[in-house]
Parts: C-alpha cells; structure tokens; sequence
C-alpha cells in the first residue's frame, strides 16, 4: 500500500466535509489514475487577476466558426484544435457530399451536435440524429448526406483507433452495453456514372475517379467497421456520497487521448460532498469540453456550441457561484463531450478568431476582483 501524509488542515475523505473557509484543490497524476494529494486552500486556486504566457484557458464559440462545407458543396471541415495525436474540427455541411471522403490520417469520430441525415459507407448506411457518435475507421469510403440544411458536426481525427476503456472492477457492460453499438447492414450501389473518391492524407486531398459507385459492397464480417452509439445511451457512474472524478465518465480511448460523456445525472445526496468539479490542474493533459446542450451551472457564460480549453499547468474548477448553487440542486441536465489529451493542443488562428476573451480571467471577476 502506497503511503499517505497529512499535515494541517484537511479533509479525511477527499471532496467530503472540506474544511470551513477552504477551497479543495486536487494535485494529480496521470488524469486521476496516479499518484495525488489535496491542497486546502484559504483562497481559489483559479482567482488570478490576469495572466501573461500561452498557457490560457479558453473559451471559443464554434458557432461563430464557418467552415468551408457550410457555404461550398465541395468544401471540407474548418481545423480548431491539433497535436501529433488528435485533430478537432467543425463541419457545417448544408448539403450532401458531391464526393467520397476517405481519410487516411486515422479514425475519424462524427459528433452530431446538430441536424439529421446518413453517413453512407462502404459497409452500409448510418442514420444519425443530435448526441450521435458516429465512428469512421481510417481508410473507409463515405461520405455525409444531411437531410437539411442545419447540420453541425464537432469532428475528433484520432491518428490510433478508437476503443471502449477498461471498465475494471464495473465490468464490461457498465456505462454501456456493447450490444448496443449499431453497425451498419450492406446497402450494395450498382450504378455507372463519374464518381470522385477523395483520399485524405497530411490534411492534403488526392481525388480518384471511378466509373462505377464506389459504394458497391453486397456483404462484409470481421471485427473492424463503422459503429454509432448515441450519447445518451451512456449510462454514468455517480454515488451518492461522493464526486467521481471526470475519468469516471470515460466512453471512448484512442492513442494518445481519450473521450468522456457528460450526461443527465442526479447529484449527490450528501449536504458535506462537493457536488461541482473539484480544483485541478490535470497536470498531465490538456482538457478540452465541447457543450452539447443543457445549462452549465459551473460554467457562467457558457452556451451550447461553445468549447472551453484548459491547458496543462493551468488551474480550472468551478467559478465561485456555482459552488453555492450546487447545493440546492439535485441533478444536472449537462450534456457535454470532453477530449483529454496526453500532448498539449494547439489552436489554429480560426479558432483563435471566435475566442471570448474575458473568460481567461472569469474566477476573478466571479469573486469581485475585477471590474
């Protein structure tokens, strides 16, 4: 058994009867898995009054981003956010693709934050609606058909494949059944025509054409292809006496970063647990959250379409007034996804265009610190 100082002031169990006058702060390892300890603060560790340095937590509001396919039939997705490992984008598609998308730079994960529609696909067709995850293995030809024109997408490019995290001691059917993964059934094509394939590689495009529907397979098996799952079938992990931390929430792992689902839950019962995200610095990842719908009640300011960034090093925790206003409530209607990233992310100076600026120091102003 690891050992375990304590000196001062502290709480016996953490995020539980936190001591009077203090502010929790959890000092981490490993995106909660390693090794931790628990400051207890007289003072937020978030309350700074300005900062100066590339280590800023952000806030953008992707509504204001226009991608390419939102205004050309032809055009492609608009780049947030990227490191070696992931890459972030939005996808405005207001009409169906003219062409056939194959991604060769890895798996690519469709998040229907908006509209309604098929992903056809080598192996058939996926319908998707709002809260859709829709899982694209690399290398596999489709291409996006909405049935509107109000279509949102929050786009997560993985250079490894995307998997279900081990449960452990939950077992293999927690947070959700496997069984409920939907995979597509072959919709055969035999049609001639001109039609374009377009190979995606170091965000470059290479456009094979084809006399005969690119889609055209009559049946498939094996353990590799398309799957959905809808955000709301993940099921979370809660207690009624304490907080679980965000790992709790994992759904998906891919090399290098990992994608957790945030969903309607009741709180905790116990009046002395926190029931808001503790104090952190998540020293080992950046930590990125895309709000999906519902009301942020740690988060002022916050609407849907938005994505907060929180870098590593940097604090990040609940603004001041949520805490007291946890403690009337008994659920959180949040739904969210977040993607926790080993490397540090860098934003592309389109995203850099719809940063609201004055959330950076948002703690302060919250506690009267600021103008």
């Amino acid at each position: 058994m690891d050992f375990v100082f304590s000196k001062g002031k502290v709480s016996r169990q953490a995020h539980v009867s936190i001591p009077q006058g203090t502010y929790e702060e959890e000092h981490g390892r490993e995106t909660f898995f390693g090794r931790a300890s628990h400051l207890y603060r007289m003072h937020p560790p978030t309350a700074w009054t300005r900062i100066d340095g590339p280590l800023q937590p952000r806030a953008l509001d992707l509504n204001e981003i226009k991608p390419q396919d939102q205004v050309e039939e032809d055009g492609t997705w608009a780049l947030v956010a990227h490191n070696e490992d992931v890459r972030l984008y939005v996808s405005r598609r207001t009409a169906a693709m003219p062409y056939f998308l194959r991604d060769s730079d890895g798996d690519v994960m469709y998040f229907v934050h908006r509209g309604e529609g098929t992903i056809e696909t080598d192996y058939g067709p996926l319908g998707y609606v709002p809260g859709d995850y829709v899982i694209i293995p690399k290398g596999t030809t489709h291409r996006v058909v909405p049935n509107g024109e109000d279509n949102f997408f929050f786009i997560i490019e993985g250079t490894g494949e995307f998997g279900i995290p081990d449960r452990g001691l939950m077992g293999r059917h927690a947070m959700f059944d496997p069984g409920v993964l939907v995979v597509p059934e072959p919709d055969p094509h035999d049609e001639e025509g001109d039609f374009e394939v377009r190979v995606k590689r170091d965000e470059t495009f290479t456009s094979l054409w084809f006399k005969w529907h690119p889609l055209d397979v009559v049946g498939w098996q094996g353990d590799l292809c398309p799957v959905k799952l809808n955000i709301l079938d993940h099921r979370p992990v809660y207690s009624p006496s304490y907080h679980m931390p965000p790992s709790a929430h994992c759904t998906f792992k891919n090399e290098g970063f990992v994608i957790c689902s945030f969903v309607p839950r009741p709180l905790e019962e116990d009046p002395e647990v926190l029931k808001v995200p503790f104090y952190h610095a998540n020293i080992d990842a950046d930590e990125v959250l895309f709000y999906h719908s519902g009301n942020y009640f740690s988060r002022a300011g916050i609407d849907v379409g938005y994505l907060t960034l929180h870098p590593q090093g940097v604090h990040h925790g609940p603004q001041p007034a949520a805490i007291e206003k946890s403690k009337e409530l008994t659920r959180t209607e949040e739904v969210a996804v977040m993607v926790e990233t080993e490397r540090p992310l860098q934003l592309t100076p389109e995203a850099e265009s719809v940063v609201i600026g004055e959330y950076t120091t948002s703690w302060a102003k919250g506690m009267g610190l600021l103008d």
